[in-house]
Order: C-alpha cells, then structure tokens, then sequence
C-alpha cells in the first residue's frame, strides 16, 4: 500500500483500514440513532472500540509524520554518501587480481553498483569513492553508470591506507555542508533502508546513526549495546557472555559536524571515532530488517549471493529464470546458452555470454560472464572467475574459486581450490590449496 507515494508495510495497512472501518461505524451510527436517549449513551458510553480507535489513530498519526519526514527530506534535501572501497580486496583473491572488489559481479551486477543504485533511488546526488588501489580502473567503469542514474561519482584517493575514518577527512571539503552523509562498507549486501535511515536520523537530531544487524552468534562479533529510543549505550567485543545479539552493519548516517572528530591520518571509525561520540550521547542505533551480508570472502560471496536470490523471489520474481532445467532460484543472463538436459539450482548465477552444454550440473555457485562449462561437468559451491573453460565430466565443489581465463582439463577433480588467473589445472586438487 502506498501513502503519498512511500510504500508501507502491512501492519500499517491494516491499522489504516481498521481507522476506516471505524470511521464508517460511528457515521451510520449517529445517522441512524436520533433520540436523545440513544445520543446521551453515545456521550456517557466510551467501548473497548471507541478506545482501539483512539490508539489506531495515534498510531497512525505517528506513522504519517514519520512518512512526512521522509518526503519532505527527499524532496528538498540531496545527500552525499561515502563508499569505504579499501585496498586490495585479499579476502576475494583470486577475483581481485584481475580487477577492484567494487567490479566483481556479485549477482550480475558489480558489487558497488547495488549499493550505488540503492542510493540513487533514496535522493542521494553524489557518491564519493574512497580508493587506494587500482583507482583509473574504478573510475573509468564508474563513469559509465553517472548518466544512466543521473548522479555524481567521484573519486577520493589515498596515497596511504587510512582505514575506516581517514577517509573521511580527506574527502572533507566535499562532505562539509549543512546536510547529513551516507557512509558505507563496500562489501554490504542487504535491502538498502537509506530513506528509513534519513527519517530515524532526523528523529533523533544527534550526529550519528548506525545501522545494527541481528546475528545468532554474537560471541564471533563486537556487538553494540543500545536503549529502546536506539541511544547507544557501548560496544563490547566478542562477549563470553551475552549482552548483545546486534552488531554493526557497516552502514552510517553522520552530520558534518562529526568530521571536526577526525584527523587526516590512518584512524578507525569503529574503534576511535564510535566510542568518543556514545560518550557524548551523540550515536543512535537502526535496527536493520531482511537479510544482510558482508560478501568481501568466498564463503560469504556465496551465502550473500542465496540471501539476494531469496530476497529476489519475494521482491522480484520475475527477473529469476524458469525453465524445466532449473530448480529453486537461479539468475540467469539472457545472453547466456543451457544445453539440454542440465540441471541448474538451487541458487545459482549465470552471468553474460556463458556457455552451458548439455548434461552440466551447477549448484550455489557463480559463473562470471564469458565462461564455458564443457558437457557432463558437475559444479557446486563455486565461483568460476571471467573467461574461465571447464573441461567434460569435471567435478568442482568446496568454495573453489577460479581467477580469470583459468582452464580446467578434462575429468579432473577440484576440491576447494583457489587457482590463480591464467592457470591450467591438468591434475586434480584433492584438497583445498593455493594454485599458483
């Protein structure tokens, strides 16, 4: 249901039509009831309805200022956002030998680019992409996307890795201004809540806000510690005991003022910048809903990938595949060509210019466009790097990761391998190592 163009959720469509439903009530009442008995019963008698209706409304009424909020911030207001791109992207090697994280496809489409179209859709006007490696890349490719969404991207690069908050200072003359900024980890994947967050910001008028995540073991994490209004009580690292079951999601609404905390040099947001501002009370924590991943590891890549398919079926069936070949969720280019009597799913991505021939079996894995999967080969748990051949009646599993324009010979074995850009397996990896 939408309310003035913003899309709401069915609780409060509910609460809307019950509000309605009493309003109706009450008229064909007093219409229908003229003595002066029935109208001083009316005056004296106040229901369990009558009082579910004053509760509705107040409801109601809090949820379209919040709405208001979000319009009114939209409409006159254009944000900046920062994107914390980071170095080499070693977690996702071998892909990031070949090209920056923020250009590996996670689901078709490269990383950065979701986050990017997911601000472009909440009002914001110019991205900032803080980089130390590889920057010529990034922003030649990057330049391709300004006009199709009609926004700024820019780079900020660094001579020096300065971690999570120096990059902050040094895109400081373009982040000062008067409005608040989006700052982010370039390794999220999750259903973006940028225009919630704008709203939660505005509410609370402190310098920060911090998107929280639930995770079911919290011990694994720095979790965060917060009040029912979201004032950010402290952060506790990898607790014995439990305290907390929110952690930080890597995704930040900070007023410009936040900057005059921050000096131009190697400085962590989470562990220097965070702590100083929950003394002052000035950190409020938003509690993200849907799924969330941080995909800069092929573990990760893979999981983060089946939470997006999930979230695709939900959201937007109609862009995943079907066909009598296919089980579950698979996402499929439509350049790409499936033999006959494959198997394709659950959970996988074909991207651009793939070549599927007859008899393949392919299970939560990605492949990268320009791939070539010979007959009878069976892939699961993968991620087969750009322009890669796999040979007939090849067996691949155990998050093995090929680099770009790898070839895998005929009837081998891969068991958890990460093989190099421009390699040749011709004898099988039994077990999971680093092919150089």
């Amino acid at each position: 249901m939408d309310v003035m163009g913003i899309k709401i959720g069915p609780q409060a469509e509910q609460l809307t039509r019950k509000c309605e439903a009493r309003r109706v009530y009450i008229a064909n009442r007093q219409s229908t009831s003229d003595s002066k008995e029935a109208r001083t019963a009316r005056k004296k008698a106040k229901s369990e309805e009558a009082e579910e209706y004053e509760r509705t409304e107040g409801i109601l009424y809090g949820l379209y200022i919040f709405i208001f909020l979000q319009i009114i911030f939209v409409v006159t207001n254009k944000m900046k956002a920062l994107i914390l791109v980071g170095g080499y992207g070693t977690r996702l090697r071998p892909l990031t030998l070949s090209r920056p994280k923020p250009l590996v496809e996670f689901c078709n489409k490269p990383m950065m680019l979701h986050q990017v179209e997911a601000l472009a859709a909440a009002g914001v006007d110019h991205v900032i992409l803080a980089v130390s490696y590889r920057a010529e890349m990034l922003e030649r490719e990057i330049k391709k996307d300004e006009e199709k969404l009609g926004i700024k991207i820019s780079v900020s690069q660094e001579n020096e890795p300065l971690g999570t908050a120096g990059p902050l200072a040094l895109a400081r003359s373009v982040l000062d201004g008067d409005e608040p900024f989006f700052v982010l980890n370039s390794d999220i994947v999750c259903d973006f809540p940028f225009k919630d967050m704008i709203a939660f910001h505005k509410h609370h008028g402190q310098e920060g806000t911090i998107v929280v995540t639930r995770v079911d073991e919290p011990s694994k994490y720095g979790v965060v510690v917060y009040d029912e209004q979201g004032k950010v009580d402290r952060f506790v690292e990898k607790p014995q005991e439990f305290v907390s079951n929110r952690i930080n999601a890597g995704l930040y609404i900070l007023n410009p003022s936040v900057l005059n905390r921050i000096e131009l040099k190697p400085t962590s947001i989470e562990k220097e910048i965070f702590p100083e501002m929950v003394k002052f009370q000035q950190l409020y924590a938003f509690e993200l809903q849907g799924f969330w991943m941080d995909v800069g590891q092929p573990k990760d890549f893979l999981t983060g990938m089946c939470y997006y398919l999930h979230h695709m079926r939900k959201h937007q069936p109609g862009k995943l595949h079907h066909a009598e070949y296919t089980v579950g969720n698979v996402l499929l280019d439509p350049s790409a060509k499936v033999g006959k009597n494959c198997r394709i799913g659950p959970n996988v991505v074909i991207g651009p210019n793939v070549v599927i021939e007859d008899g393949v079996c392919l299970k939560k894995c990605t492949i990268l466009k320009n791939c070539h999967i010979k007959s009878h080969s069976w892939i699961q748990s993968c991620i087969i790097g750009w322009k890669s051949v796999i040979g007939q009646w090849v067996r691949m599993e155990n998050i093995t990761v090929l680099g770009e324009d790898v070839i895998v010979k005929d009837e081998m074995y891969v068991n958890g391998a990460k093989v190099l850009p421009h390699k040749a397996i011709s004898e099988s990896v039994p077990e999971p190592q680093v092919i150089m």
